[in-house]
């Protein structure tokens, strides 16, 4: 966390002081792009490459430290891009981008406590606030309160003064600076993609469907004692601050996760992945972002008191339609089987997998197969080492590397320009598995998620 001193007094969340930024930005580093390639002219090819990606990462840094100066929504939008634009963007601005995470520079106290005035007015002096912030973020800040009345321990999402105003303004100043840098192919790939990350944006900032979500959840995992799921406190919140219940509990990567025993982290796993599978066959709604910081453990007493999962943003939650979720759970059910044909068949009637030709589809059947081979019986799956899964079907998640794995795959298929730029939908739930898998991965869990998807095979 930055000092006082390293503070924000406001933020720029005029357009035109944003539009001035960026255009100067824009500008200096079309003039650098252009530069270089003039310089490049009478290279050699290998010349000319090594000259363009220099100058290419060049221009991103440069892009992104100015993107960084102005806070708010456009660092958002800078965020996304990164964790989704690998399809459409290059490797070297994706790169560029995910330095924006460290840059969470907190809005001082004074302007932070004027704007909950304006926002909770005299309910304000029912709560004790920390002036020092919990949590910082592009969007919002997280502080930490009491209620006077009863000592219930609370925390405050507070959005920051004018962001969700300004995020089309922003999203349109964004595109302007790609294109008029050149950094990026102007593609219906990349329109639809930036027309998501747009409405995701907007969700975010919609604390009155978080609130929603987050009591939906709430209700779903209230008896489930593998869970904890902050209650919203509806009397502190606004469209700009969500009040929730203060939840403790050690980050997921912490070192006392690591110290625990076999078995306490097995379960951790389990718990974690069953909400993954939950979402896609029972609930139709997932939590898409696969940012640690969204959960923490509480942890038990190794006896009578069981380690628990605390879920604490849904500001990400993403609805599915019906067709595509019985696309998703015929592909996973296929996957249990470790059955090609089924696989190829589950891929029928939806849109993306039709216009892929019938003679590529065995290839993309057979990356799928991969990833879902934890989900598979080592008797119907010859391709499954013995290492990787136990007498008791729990998988080894460590050991499989299933990612990298399943990434090679895909890249050496005959199919791997279908799997460059796939639908947003399945983008999402990828995601989302893969956020479970590198949860077990990190904590060193083995478990058993053949029985997990069986009861809805």
């Amino acid at each position: 966390m930055s000092d006082q001193n390293d503070k924000l007094d406001t933020l720029k969340t005029s357009s035109m002081e944003r539009r001035l930024s960026l255009a100067k930005a824009s500008l200096l580093a079309g003039t650098r792009w252009a530069t270089a390639n003039a310089t490049s002219m009478f290279s050699s090819e290998e010349e000319k490459e090594r000259k363009r990606k220099k100058a290419t990462i060049e221009q991103a840094n440069y892009l992104v430290a100015e993107i960084g100066k102005l806070k708010g929504s456009i660092v958002k939008i800078g965020q996304m891009m990164a964790l989704y634009g690998e399809h459409f963007l290059p490797e070297e601005i994706t790169q560029a981008l995910n330095t924006l995470y460290n840059q969470t520079t907190a809005l001082s106290w004074p302007a932070i406590k004027q704007h909950l005035q304006n926002e909770l007015g005299n309910k304000l002096d029912d709560l004790t606030i920390d002036h020092e912030p919990l949590g910082t973020a592009s969007l919002a800040q997280v502080h930490r309160a009491v209620r006077k009345s009863d000592g219930l321990e609370l925390v405050l999402k507070i959005q920051y003064p004018g962001v969700a105003e300004a995020i089309d303004s922003d999203m349109s100043l964004f595109k302007n600076m790609l294109k008029l840098t050149r950094l990026v192919p102007q593609t219906r790939e990349f329109d639809q993609w930036f027309d998501e990350v747009r409405e995701m944006m907007h969700r975010e900032v919609d604390y009155k469907m978080e609130a929603a979500t987050t009591k939906r959840f709430y209700d779903r995992l209230e008896h489930d004692p593998r869970y904890i799921v902050p209650q919203v406190i509806d009397e502190f919140c606004t469209s700009k601050v969500l009040c929730m219940t203060f939840e403790r509990g050690v980050p997921i990567n912490s070192p006392v996760m690591l110290s625990l025993p076999q078995e306490r982290r097995n379960q951790l796993g389990e718990a974690s992945l069953e909400i993954a599978v939950r979402e896609i066959f029972e609930w139709g709604e997932m939590q898409t972002d696969p940012n640690f910081g969204n959960y923490l453990v509480r942890l038990g007493n190794g006896a009578d008191v069981a380690d628990k999962i605390v879920l604490l943003d849904f500001g990400a939650i993403r609805q599915f339609d019906a067709h595509l979720l019985d696309v998703a759970r015929s592909l996973i059910k296929a996957g249990y089987h470790h059955n090609p044909e089924q696989m190829v068949a589950a891929m029928r009637g939806y849109d993306f997998f039709d216009s892929i030709p019938e003679s590529i589809k065995p290839d993309m059947a057979k990356v799928f197969l991969l990833a879902t081979e934890a989900f598979s019986d080592p008797s119907q799956n010859p391709n499954l080492s013995t290492e990787l899964m136990d007498e008791q079907h729990r998988y080894d998640w460590k050991k499989s590397q299933l990612h990298s794995r399943v990434m090679q795959q895909a890249s050496k298929s005959m199919a791997s320009r279908y799997f460059s730029v796939p639908p947003k939908e399945f983008m999402f739930i990828s995601r989302k598995f893969i956020g479970a898998y590198t949860f077990m991965t990190v904590i060193d869990a083995k478990t058993n998620v053949r029985d997990m998807v069986g009861k809805y095979v």
